[in-house]
């Protein structure tokens, strides 16, 4: 595994990983181009990240760091032992990607008159999540993570 000290958030491509039980949160992005995000069975989650690893030259998975985290950091780094792995505060990710559901997709008809704290995304939004990830540890930059 390489070192998160050597790694240039501005010269690479980085998937985040909101991980969990049932389902997880997957996202791609190149500076602050968003390339791929999906919300995936956690049972194929690792297929999933392989084979964006391939289609975009991942080298640094960036990883919310509760439910479950340390178990997949583990099976990630024997699965993919050439992909550097950042764990990411992810705490309130989840409200903050609730948020963000509604600046990407706009409210429409009726639902538009609710307020924003009342309405639920019709989808899980953990790829969402991992985009907050994704976004924490680029404005954090390479200093002070877990790696």
């Amino acid at each position: 595994m390489t070192s998160a000290a050597n790694f240039s958030p501005t010269q690479r491509i980085i998937l985040g990983f909101d991980p969990g039980r049932d389902k997880c949160g997957l996202a791609v992005m190149e500076l602050n181009q968003l390339h791929y995000h999906q919300v995936v069975p956690a049972s194929k989650a690792i297929a999933t990240i392989q084979a964006l690893c391939q289609k975009f030259s991942i080298s640094l998975l960036v990883i919310g760091d509760q439910t479950t985290a340390k178990r997949w950091k583990e099976q990630l780094s024997q699965e993919l032992p050439t992909l550097s792995i950042v764990m990411v505060d992810e705490r309130y990710s989840s409200l903050e990607a609730r948020d963000r559901y509604w600046q990407m997709y706009p409210p429409k008809g009726v639902s538009k008159l609710l307020p924003q704290s009342l309405r639920q995304p019709p989808r899980p939004i953990d790829d969402i999540v991992a985009i907050l990830l994704i976004e924490r540890y680029l404005s954090k930059g390479s200093g002070n993570l877990d790696t």
